[in-house]
């Protein structure tokens, strides 16, 4: 899937300010004091982001409950956060998965306990047979 020049951007400053936030912070902390931080971060770059954004959860009309985005970035960037030792598949998972059920085709896994904030980031393309 191509992505337009606009979502490559905002990709690269969403990154850009995670790397600010870790290059500040450094690994080690609790995933909420990186999330306080990334939205001070969005906030000085003017980037337009929704921070635990509830959406609900339905299966087959149903409701089921709701879930939490950790960011919905300009409405088509999903960005889910981490702060972890070791890197799950299930949290790829997790972020397909927030991705179909908000019809968000891109989206960013973000690990900030690593030495090298690089090495934590994941970007993920939800394929059209998903």
């Amino acid at each position: 899937m191509d992505f337009t020049t606009e979502e490559n951007q905002l990709t690269g400053q969403v990154i850009a300010a995670a790397i600010e936030v870790h290059r500040i912070l450094g690994p080690g902390l609790l995933e909420s004091i990186y999330e306080k931080a990334l939205c001070c971060e969005f906030s000085l770059r003017n980037i337009s982001f929704e921070n635990q954004k509830i959406l609900p959860v339905m299966y087959k009309g149903e409701g089921l409950g709701e879930y939490r985005l950790d960011f919905l970035v300009n409405n088509e960037l999903v960005v889910e956060l981490k702060a972890v030792d070791r890197f799950d598949p299930v949290f790829e998972a997790q972020i397909l998965t927030y991705m179909k059920i908000t019809q968000v085709q891109l989206g960013l896994l973000i690990n900030f306990n690593v030495p090298l904030l690089k090495n934590g980031i994941k970007r993920m393309v939800l394929s059209q047979k998903e």
